[in-house]
């Protein structure tokens, strides 16, 4: 970056301005989404415990590696013991009535048979056997219910992995009367990781499976980590009215390095142009003051003529004075009211509020691409980036010279320079440099801001 001064007379004095500036180069351009997101595991299963208890061992702990039907933990067994020893009591005894019931039926058929016995007496006898066969098969199912029971108080592992979570230790009850109580959370395989990036509804519709991601943790900040775009999920979050979508990014973790719940810096490569034009985004912000001689304006349209400094100064105080008279007029139309108000509110507002498109064309050149793809809406390019804007180059006379281009992709520091009468190698400027201001100055002479400097004599001087 350089350096050039120049001298312009304004106020009736000399003054020297110095500019900084930047050559113009060719180069590639990287658009980019950024984002925010969490590493985990592909498959973590949390094991809970389906009957309430108290813990009575456990026999895996923090990372400890486990395989398919491990044990991993048990619960007090005895009043599921219990309870098993109360069903079978009641299993034996609704055998016992269920045999005594068919004896009972047997004597009342034999009796029906041989005329002694009404009928009703053998119908009353065969309910009551069926009844009891009846009784036998509940209190066999009661059985096999204490025994599932019993059986569920040893904690068993369903998948291979590492122990990465555990909630109880030895001697907690566990609940599980309304739900399943976590107790410890395995992940299948760390070899494999994926990272849930949240990101902004204003960029969802550049991503795409497919697309390669780059993203960066704070325990390795000197290392980039790459991975693939696997899922775009359709369950937004809102937060403070915010929407982000939940993008899955795989990533191979050979080396175990990458942990879960790491947040990942995530960085996504949306469009890329090789070996354009570009120009800093800095020159898009610079905007001189109107009354330095000698700058002039070269357009791309045909038969627009240079502009001398006193034109532009002239046709911005023209400017100025419309729109001192259009808010004159609104704040006129908001005193008196009714429908003059709101027509000459909403002209007021269109030609007057807020910044001009070249100023604006610029903010959105100086900002991150992830935040500039915002002003998108559904993925293109901020509408502003279509129409002219101006920058101004250094020539060869000291002399500023407005140029008006189209501006293309930027990445967050250059911008790509679709047309225009930029070439490689033009000194671009991108801002005032800073002067260094003289403390030693005489007492009476003006200081900075215009302010007398310090003592009695002088202009200053009261």
């Amino acid at each position: 970056m350089t350096i050039a001064a120049l001298a312009a007379c304004k106020g009736g004095g000399n003054k020297n301005e110095q500019y900084r500036t930047e050559k113009v180069d060719r180069g590639t351009i990287t658009m980019t989404v950024t984002a925010t997101g969490t590493l985990s595991a592909v498959t973590t299963v949390q094991i809970g415990s389906q009957v309430s208890g108290v813990i009575a061992q456990l026999h895996a702990d923090f990372n400890s590696r486990v395989t398919k039907g491990q044990l991993l933990a048990e619960l007090d067994p005895t009043p599921f013991q219990q309870q098993v020893e109360q069903r079978q009591a009641d299993v034996t005894k609704s055998k016992v009535e269920a045999a005594n019931a068919r004896i009972t039926y047997d004597r009342a058929l034999r009796l029906v048979k041989a005329g002694l016995s009404p009928q009703a007496d053998l119908d009353a006898a065969r309910a009551a056997y069926e009844g009891g066969q009846a009784q036998v098969q509940q209190s066999q199912a009661s059985l096999n219910q204490s025994l599932t029971n019993l059986k569920y108080t040893k904690i068993m592992s369903p998948i291979d992995g590492v122990v990465v979570d555990r909630e109880y230790d030895i001697g907690q009850t566990v609940a599980a009367s309304f739900s399943a109580p976590t107790l410890f959370s395995i992940a299948q395989d760390l070899t494999k990781m994926q990272v849930q990036a949240d990101v902004d509804q204003s960029d969802i519709g550049r991503i795409a499976v497919g697309q390669t991601a780059r993203f960066t943790v704070d325990s390795y900040p000197d290392q980039e980590f790459r991975g693939r775009i696997s899922q775009i999920r359709l369950n937004a979050t809102v937060s403070s009215n915010v929407v982000t979508y939940p993008v899955i990014i795989e990533v191979a973790n050979p080396g175990e390095r990458l942990r879960p719940k790491m947040t990942a810096n995530v960085t996504i490569d949306v469009a890329s142009v090789p070996d354009v034009l570009r120009i800093p985004n800095a020159a898009l912000r610079f905007k001189p003051d109107t009354a330095v001689a000698g700058a002039t304006s070269t357009t791309g349209s045909a038969g627009r003529g240079a502009r001398t400094s006193s034109a532009e100064t002239t046709e911005t105080t023209q400017t100025t004075q419309t729109i001192q008279t259009q808010t004159t007029e609104t704040l006129t139309a908001t005193t008196t009211g009714g429908r003059r108000n709101r027509m000459r509110g909403g002209q007021a507002g269109t030609t007057s509020g807020g910044p001009t498109t070249e100023e604006r064309a610029a903010q959105w050149g100086n900002r991150p691409a992830g935040v500039a793809g915002a002003a998108a809406g559904l993925g293109g390019a901020p509408p502003a980036r279509k129409r002219p804007q101006t920058v101004y180059i250094l020539g060869a006379d000291n002399k500023l010279k407005a140029v008006e281009i189209r501006t293309g992709i930027t990445d967050g520091h250059y911008t790509q320079v679709v047309s225009g009468e930029l070439k490689a190698g033009d000194l671009v400027v991108t801002g005032l440099a800073t002067s260094k201001v003289d403390t030693n100055a005489p007492p009476g002479s003006a200081g900075p801001m215009g302010r007398p400097g310090g003592g009695g004599g002088g202009r200053g001087g009261r």
